[in-house]
C-alpha cells in the first residue's frame, strides 16, 4: 500500500533526460502504486491543450497506461502549467484538483497545496500570480497564436529568472503565518506541497498539537518522489 507524490518537474523538450527519468519511473515504479499525485508545475511552461509538445505527448501516454493499469493520477497545476485544461487531463487520464485538497491518505486527512500560495512575502510575484490567474488574462492568451504565446512565456520565465536573482532566497520561501493558517482553516496537522524547491519535512506545532509540512523536491538535477504507507511518510531522491 503505497501512494507516490512528485511535483516540479518543469519537463522541457530541451531536457529529455528529465521526461525519461519520469518515464522510467511511471513504468517501473508507480505501476503498483494505489495512486499518483503531481502537484503542479509537470511541465516547464504550458501554452495551452492545443500545442502539444514532445515530452507532454510522452507523459500523456505514459500516464493514460498508468490508469489503465489501475493506478489513478491527480494533478493539481502549478505556477508554471496553471493552464492545462480539461482536454489534457483527459488525455492523460488526470483528475484536476481545486489548488487546495484534501486528500484522505490511509485515515489521515492531509492538506494538498503546489505551495507558490503560501509564499506571500515575494509581493511581485503574488501580483503576477493573481494577474496570470484571472480568468479574463487566460482568455485573451489563449486567444494569442502559439508563437506569440511561447514569445510571452519565454519572456516571464527569464522575467521570473532576472527576480530570482534579485531577492533574498528567504522572500521566495513560504510565509509562517500562511503555513499556520492553512493547519488551522482545514484542521489538519499534515501538509504537503512543492513550489520552492527545497525538499524537507519540517515538524512544528499547531495549536499546542503536533504537525507536519513535508515538501517535495525538484527533477532539475535528479527525481524525487514522497512514498506514503500506511503510518510513514518517506521522501526519497531518484537517480
Amino acid at each position: 500500500m503505497t501512494t507516490l507524490f512528485i511535483s516540479d518537474l518543469h519537463l522541457d523538450d530541451r531536457r529529455p533526460e528529465t521526461t525519461a527519468l519520469l518515464l522510467r519511473f511511471l513504468s517501473e515504479q508507480a505501476t503498483s502504486a494505489d495512486a499518483l499525485y503531481i502537484l503542479g508545475d509537470l511541465f516547464e511552461f504550458w501554452l495551452g491543450d492545443d500545442v502539444p509538445s514532445k515530452s507532454s505527448v510522452e507523459v500523456a501516454a505514459a500516464l493514460a497506461e498508468l490508469k489503465a493499469r489501475g493506478v489513478p493520477c491527480y494533478f493539481m497545476h502549478g505556477n508554471r502549467d496553471f493552464l492545462i485544461q480539461n482536454d489534457y487531463a483527459e488525455s492523460a487520464g488526470m483528475t484536476l484538483l481545486p489548488e487546495e485538497y484534501i486528500a484522505d491518505l490511509y485515515g489521515e486527512k492531509v492538506l494538498l497545496m503546489h505551495g507558490d500560495s503560501l509564499c506571500t512575502d515575494d509581493i511581485p510575484y503574488q501580483q503576477f500570480r493573481e494577474m496570470v490567474r484571472n480568468p479574463l488574462w487566460q482568455q485573451d492568451f489563449l486567444a494569442k497564436t502559439p508563437q506569440e504565446r511561447l514569445q510571452a512565456a519565454l519572456e516571464a520565465r527569464d522575467a521570473s529568472a532576472t527576480h530570482k536573482g534579485a531577492v533574498d532566497m528567504d522572500i521566495m520561501d513560504v510565509n509562517a503565518d500562511q503555513v499556520l493558517n492553512r493547519f488551522i482553516r482545514h484542521g489538519v496537522h499534515r501538509m504537503i506541497h512543492g513550489h520552492t524547491h527545497r525538499p524537507a519535512i519540517h515538524e512544528l506545532e499547531v495549536n499546542g498539537e503536533a504537525a507536519e509540512r513535508i515538501v517535495l523536491g525538484d527533477w532539475y538535477t535528479q527525481g524525487s518522489v514522497l512514498r506514503v504507507t500506511p503510518g510513514s511518510y518517506d521522501l526519497a531522491v531518484l537517480a
